[in-house]
């Protein structure tokens, strides 16, 4: 018997008593219904029938009677996976979220709960849902490395010889027999998990078929942020020698920041890697940056989109909240960097003629076409490993901006504005002791001279 079933089974009474029981109940039950109410004697009259049909225990009398004013169904049959199928097909925004949607509820939601009846979903129904997840968490991290050591040592065996191609068949059905690589299921996605059934049942509350969200009050493990630290001498030092890094988040300082806008000063997407540097701009808010928001005389731009990967698939889209939306000001250097390549860009179209794909984007392929959001990360990567510095993500590039206007003096909610955070608690990355006593600059000017003192930068290439 599943956690979702009720154990409760009406098949003929075993006294006369239980028997006169039932019926003083269904007495009870008929008497709920107003005799004004011609649609409330109905839904009473029915429900005996719906009852004894389905093999169900009676209805609490006062649960009922509350469901009847508050005009809900009296027999609910509808299942979680029924009602989440019928949400997910009601849902109206962008392909991508509906994408993680569907994922929570395909691998996680309709395997544990998708038989409980939606009206009687309770808080422990999903905390052993949650548990069953981390139990399989444990079973992957064991089965992962042998089916991986399984892998390998095929890999070692020769094709030639009958010995060795029979090895290899009894090896290959071995590892065939093994459950497939999969990846553990984290917190983030144990709390995204959680939010996505408590946004279906919250819109089941709407439309008063349940009055209570279990998933709003099952505990799970918090996610924990990883801390973000700045690639100091040390640290640098520690991870040239043993090629690991204390944070998955990591931040360059403005020499690091420097060196490298030094080292892609060639590349063609050199100004997309200074204006992720120095203006804070998102991936895919630079990917999806038009011409028509950029104005050079005005020292501005607008974000008004970007582009977002659904799966590989890319696609446009607004910005996920209202702080995304912003105006961005642009310092002379800058308004230098995207001159040049709108040169560039131009020479490009030229180049191109009648194939030239006109998107009106700022940053674009050769032939002007998009920008894959998933290939400027992999470029970026390739840059950074080339280039010799610390490894960073494409996304802490763009914290170089709030660094260096914090330690200019600018005030933190122009700080905050910037980059587009949703509010103006920025954790400042500590760098620890350097030794060497810099003084904190004047203005923001001043920051992005010392921060780039060294990239004089070079025409990019036409």
């Amino acid at each position: 018997m599943s956690a979702c079933e009720d154990g409760s089974r009406r098949s003929g009474y075993s006294s006369l008593k239980a028997a006169q029981a039932d019926l003083d109940h269904v007495r009870a039950l008929m008497g709920l219904a107003e005799s004004d109410d011609p649609e409330g004697t109905q839904l009473i009259a029915e429900m005996p029938a719906e009852v004894s049909g389905e093999k169900l225990p009676l209805p609490d009398v006062e649960e009922t009677r509350r469901q009847l004013k508050a005009g809900q169904d009296l027999v609910g049959s509808l299942t979680v996976a029924e009602w989440l199928d019928r949400w997910l097909a009601g849902k109206r925004i962008r392909k991508s979220g509906i994408s993680r949607y569907e994922t929570d509820v395909r691998v996680h939601l309709k395997p544990h709960i998708g038989d409980c009846r939606l009206d009687r979903l309770r808080v422990s129904h999903l905390s052993e849902m949650f548990t069953a997840i981390t139990d399989a968490n444990t079973d992957i991290l064991e089965q992962n490395p042998q089916r991986h050591a399984a892998v390998e040592e095929l890999a070692t065996v020769p094709w030639k010889g009958v010995e060795n191609r029979t090895r290899r068949k009894t090896m290959k059905a071995a590892i065939d027999a093994m459950p497939p690589f999969r990846r553990v299921t984290g917190p983030s996605t144990r709390q995204h998990i959680r939010a996505t059934l408590r946004a279906a049942l919250n819109d089941a509350i709407g439309q008063q078929i349940i009055t209570f969200i279990p998933a709003t009050h099952v505990e799970i493990d918090p996610v924990r942020k990883p801390k973000a630290l700045v690639w100091t001498d040390e640290r640098v030092a520690r991870w040239q020698q043993t090629g690991e890094q204390p944070s998955p988040v990591m931040v360059w300082t403005p020499e690091q920041t420097g060196a490298f806008l030094d080292f892609v000063a060639e590349d063609r997407l050199y100004a997309m890697w200074h204006l992720i540097a120095f203006r804070g701009l998102r991936r895919g808010e630079a990917c999806g940056q038009p011409w028509s928001e950029t104005n050079l005389v005005l020292h501005s731009l607008t974000v008004t989109g970007q582009l977002v990967q659904d799966g590989w698939e890319g696609e446009s889209s607004e910005p996920k909240t209202d702080s995304g939306f912003r105006v961005v000001a642009l310092d002379d250097d800058t308004v230098g960097v995207l001159e040049r390549h709108r040169k560039q860009q131009e020479a490009e179209r030229e180049q191109w003629g009648t194939a030239w794909v006109e998107t009106g984007l700022v940053f674009t392929q050769e032939d002007g076409s998009w920008l894959h959001p998933g290939k400027v990360t992999d470029l970026f990567e390739r840059l950074v490993t080339a280039s010799g510095l610390p490894p960073i993500r494409l996304h802490d590039l763009r914290h170089g901006a709030a660094t260096l206007m914090l330690a200019a003096g600018i005030d933190v909610k122009i700080v905050s504005d910037t980059p587009g955070h949703s509010d103006t608690r920025i954790k400042k990355a500590k760098a620890g002791k350097s030794g060497k006593g810099k003084g904190k600059p004047k203005d923001a000017t001043e920051a992005e001279a010392k921060a780039t003192k060294k990239a004089k930068r070079k025409e990019p290439k036409g």
